[in-house]
């Protein structure tokens, strides 16, 4: 018997790799003889990076740029010879701001921009960028900023390239941004879908998530519209737009990059439809399933994998009451983790455990189905 065991990260707790280990350990209590491929994935958020450094022998390596606040941080990066690899969550994800301290209008991508350039010096002819996981919600002007493009003011004076600033940028000079960008092609990987304005736009979806207050998203969302009819004569509306808190649609009109949907993008460097071609189950999973894994994520992705009659059996964190959308669209049975009344922190700390629980039960029940 063959059990594919392909999760993503559980956001601001779990690796996708730490987490397919704990459910191989569940999974192993019942199943000891079985033959089992753990296969991390990644959807173009926290995690891809590594995942996608791996498949490619990517060299792993370090710069210091700006951080969500401005601040000097670390940041990964991965090269191999002809390509580069950049998350953006290195730079500016949730995970890197304090929950006292989120508002998407302050957080800056500014480091995305100087990785950019970092990668492109060492010689490259592409560039992937993976967008999810991200604290900000700017449209992309502060990784602009970062490859050399200037905002200013009506004043003639430049301002800083965040959120809050979008209305009071009223002239872009791009004279500063490097001529040999032009021969790097960047490709974006997006974990979700969604158009960069409207009701199913970066602020109106990721913007609470990241701190902004309700009352502001129909004002927010009407500045990044604005922002870009007045700079650029149109509201992107590609899908993966508003990946990013709007980092897609940034990319591709400053830097003319190519929008990819994240998850197809990973899944085909995994070889996932050859691995699951002889599998017996399958098992995805991601730290929230709602609505929003309907639109592009990684557990669907794989799911389409599946060959006919193979179950796909989802281990998460919490589900919610729009995740039944997901039974139609090819997962089998969706089973939550989480195993008390806790805290946040609480919670998070008992992830791999909960986990290895759930998996255990999970195998238990399947074991006596197939009886």
């Amino acid at each position: 018997m063959k059990i594919i065991i392909a999760p993503d990260s559980f956001k601001e707790s779990l690796s996708a790799p730490e987490v397919a280990a704990s459910i191989h350990a569940g999974f192993r209590q019942i199943f000891k003889e079985a033959t089992y491929e753990l296969i991390p994935v990644g959807d173009g958020g926290e995690g891809t990076l590594a995942i996608l450094a791996k498949a490619h022998q990517a060299e792993m390596k370090a710069a210091s740029v700006q951080g969500p606040f401005g601040e000097k941080i670390e940041a990964k990066y991965a090269l191999t010879d002809k390509m580069a690899f950049i998350e953006m969550a290195e730079v500016c994800g949730l995970h890197l701001v304090p929950e006292d301290k989120r508002n998407p209008l302050k957080v800056s991508s500014f480091g995305v921009g100087e990785l950019i350039i970092r990668a492109a010096e060492s010689g490259v002819e592409e560039i992937l960028i993976g967008i999810g996981g991200s604290a900000s919600n700017d449209g992309g002007i502060g990784m602009a900023q970062g490859v050399g493009y200037r905002f200013l003011d009506a004043e003639g004076n430049e301002v800083p390239a965040i959120g809050e600033n979008l209305d009071k940028i009223v002239q872009m000079d791009a004279s500063h941004v490097p001529a040999f960008l032009e021969n790097v092609k960047i490709r974006v990987i997006s974990d979700v879908e969604n158009p960069l304005c409207g009701k199913n736009g970066a602020t109106a979806i990721f913007g609470p998530q990241k701190g902004l207050l309700s009352s502001e998203i129909e004002k927010v969302d009407g500045q990044l519209a604005a922002f870009f009819k007045r700079h650029f004569g149109h509201v992107p509306e590609e899908p993966g737009s508003g990946a990013g808190g709007g980092m897609g649609a940034g990319l591709l009109m400053f830097l003319s990059a190519e929008l990819n949907p994240g998850i197809e993008f990973v899944l085909e460097r995994l070889e996932m439809r050859k691995a699951c071609a002889d599998a017996d189950l399958i098992i995805v999973g991601e730290g929230r399933m709602d609505g929003q894994t309907a639109q592009g994520k990684a557990p669907l992705g794989v799911a389409k994998y599946a060959p006919q009659g193979v179950p796909v059996i989802a281990i998460c964190g919490s589900v919610t009451e729009d995740a039944k959308e997901l039974y139609t669209k090819g997962i089998t049975a969706i089973f939550p983790s989480v195993g008390r009344v806790a805290t946040l922190s609480e919670t998070l700390s008992e992830a791999a455990n909960n986990l290895e629980r759930t998996a255990r039960n999970v195998a238990a029940v399947w074991k006596g189905g197939n009886k």
